[in-house]
């Protein structure tokens, strides 16, 4: 305090700070990407453990045994689903009232905006079907839910087959505390997204479905089944769900905890756990399997039908079989045993999943980082754009000066580049989806591709806008000017960062490190031709494109260069779509605020 409250030492540290701004940004630069890239070092790590006393064991006899009855079930269904050419409703409802359940229908239908790209599909409509075992020794106030989609062709058949084996398996059993919903959803997300809806009575996607007509209680944890191969030789988590959120991290360690105890080969991100961490091996596997996980947060959308509950906070993860490894293999009994002992252990709670991180990174199974740990990475990269802020001291005062004039031309000069900028934010967020109509009259091209290419072509317009705004306005404060406009655009862009990575630190991150470098460095009398092309190479567009492509690495399924055009605008799409059916706030978030943010830097660049 004495430094600080001393004005000759006080301005000998604003002073070494001043000469030493640059260096010091580059060392937290290269802080933060090492710090980040050695939280997948074991040693840096935690051991996953249980928080929650009641799934604390795993002392539970799991006797679940009806393989061949859920392959049977199987093939009944595929058979079925072939015949009626979509979800066979009559034949699910008898089903499911064969063994005891009380079995009710939810009729749904969704207009999308625009088509979707891999169905080719503009009006969704469908039929879910679930069964409700009430609680025989409980008030009946909670529940559970086992959900498998009823996908297209042969997929997920398996799933379908078990859920109705293990439905007939409970019902003979007598310690269930809670409700088990045994739901079987038509068009995956879709039929979720309405059923979700019609339980909890709201509408907050314009989606049309009829009321349940069967409740049971509060919902506290969900389980989802995908086994769409024949062959099952691991089991792989998903936790990934809408908007960045995860789990309770209880979910996973119970997953993984059952998975130990029935020898049952387990993975995350689709990859096997290895124990040589101190190999260069087992690190950049570790790494690989964390950096996928930031990716697939990022991108802010569900990566199965479990994401869907998590918004209304309901624990929930998704079970997916692989055929991948061809030395295991494993019966669908075991996937059975498996999923009653989890449900066992959840049917133990007396309260909602709490005791767990909910902020988290998984190098593997057995191994977390938590959010004390990777947050500082992001921190060291928010130093330099508060380091920038007071760089050079002028700045701020220069804050002050333009802030006494209120009707000067200075707060002109830095309104009208900012206003300009976010109006065409507002026009990349909305009219895409509005002109699509318009453009498919006069271009050869599919609703679909009307909507991405108008939004590349707004995105790309916004480089072309008046940079020298100042001139609109009288000469005065040139220089003042962009230096205000700076100050503005680096405490926006900290501000927007910090509020993104406290909601979805994976996207909060990577945009930090594309964006930081250019903005902090930025002013008009850097090289015009050589800065304008890195600020294009790392505007947000480029980061999406970048990404997709080191997506394709890491899942070892590398693309060409037009392979990799053609999912960049498949993601945008994609994006689009998933605002408009589920409430996903990355497009919004980049087309209202990131991107204009990055704009009033590139009106900086030109300024004169």
């Amino acid at each position: 305090m004495g430094l600080l409250s001393d004005p000759n030492r006080r301005k000998a540290l604003t002073n070494l700070l001043t000469r030493l701004n640059a260096p010091i940004c580059m060392v937290c630069y290269l802080a933060a990407i090492v710090w980040f890239m050695g939280l997948a070092f074991e040693p840096f790590t935690l051991r996953t453990y249980m928080s929650e006393n009641a799934m604390g064991s795993t002392m539970v006899e799991e006797r679940f045994s009806s393989g061949e009855r859920a392959l049977s079930l199987a093939k009944e269904f595929d058979a079925h689903k072939t015949k009626a050419g979509g979800m066979p409703v009559e034949w699910l409802v008898k089903a499911m009232q064969a063994r005891g359940l009380e079995v009710f229908t939810q009729s749904f239908s969704r207009k999308l905006p625009f088509p979707d790209e891999n169905k080719e599909r503009y009006m969704v409509r469908g039929t879910n079907v679930y069964g409700i075992l009430r609680a025989p020794r409980a008030p009946r106030t909670e529940a559970l839910v086992i959900t498998a989609p009823c996908s297209p062709g042969n997929s997920n058949n398996q799933a379908v087959g078990l859920l109705l084996a293990l439905a007939q398996y409970f019902r003979n059993q007598i310690f269930w505390a809670k409700d088990i919903i045994f739901l079987v959803n038509e068009h995956d997300l879709i039929g979720m997204q309405a059923w979700l809806e019609g339980y909890h009575h709201t509408n907050i996607t314009g989606m049309e479905y009829s009321p349940l007509q069967g409740r049971a209680g509060s919902i506290q944890a969900a389980l989802s089944l995908e086994l769409s191969s024949d062959v099952i030789t691991s089991l792989d988590l998903i936790l990934e769900g809408l908007n960045g959120q995860l789990p309770n991290l209880d979910l996973a360690n119970l997953f993984y905890a059952f998975c130990q105890k029935l020898g049952v080969l387990c993975t995350i991100q689709g990859k096997l756990q290895r124990n040589d961490w101190d190999t260069a091996e087992g690190y950049t596997h570790a790494a690989q399997t964390m950096m996928l996980m930031v990716l697939k947060q990022a991108c802010g959308r569900s990566w199965g039908d479990h994401g869907l509950f998590l918004r209304y906070h309901i624990e929930a993860a998704s079970i997916r079989g692989i055929n991948g490894f061809r030395h295991y293999k494993m019966d669908v009994a075991t996937i059975g045993r498996l999923l009653e002992g989890m449900v066992r252990k959840l049917n133990n709670l007396l309260e909602r999943l709490h005791q767990s991180y909910f902020f988290y990174l998984l190098p593997s199974l057995s191994r977390f980082v938590s959010i004390g740990y990777y947050m500082p990475a992001f921190g060291l990269l928010a130093v330099i754009l508060l380091l920038r802020v007071s760089f050079p001291g002028l700045m701020l005062h220069v804050c002050f000066s333009v802030s006494l004039q209120p009707s000067g031309p200075g707060v002109l000069t830095v309104l009208t580049p900012v206003v300009i900028s976010h109006l065409t934010g507002v026009a990349l967020y909305l009219l895409p989806v509005h002109l699509q109509e318009m453009a498919v009259e006069h271009f050869p091209v599919s609703e679909t591709e009307a909507v991405v290419l108008t939004a590349v072509a707004i995105y790309t317009a916004g480089l072309a806008l008046p940079h020298n705004t100042q001139r609109l306005l009288s000469g005065e404060g040139t220089e003042q000017g962009w230096k205000v406009l700076k100050l503005t655009a680096l405490l926006y862009l900290a501000v927007l960062l910090g509020c993104t990575a406290l909601i979805n630190f994976s996207l909060g991150f990577v945009l930090a490190v594309t964006l930081v470098p250019i903005t902090a460095s930025m002013t008009p009398h850097m090289p015009k031709a050589l800065s304008a092309l890195a600020m294009v190479l790392l505007s947000p567009a480029f980061t999406i494109l970048y990404c997709v492509f080191i997506y394709q690495e890491l899942i070892e399924a590398p693309v060409s260069v037009s392979e990799g055009w053609m999912l960049f605008l498949s993601v945008i799409s994609q994006g689009i779509l998933d605002h408009a059916l589920y409430g996903s706030l990355v497009y919004p978030l980049l087309a209202l605020f990131v991107y204009p943010c990055w704009l009033m830097f590139w009106n900086i660049l030109f300024w004169s």
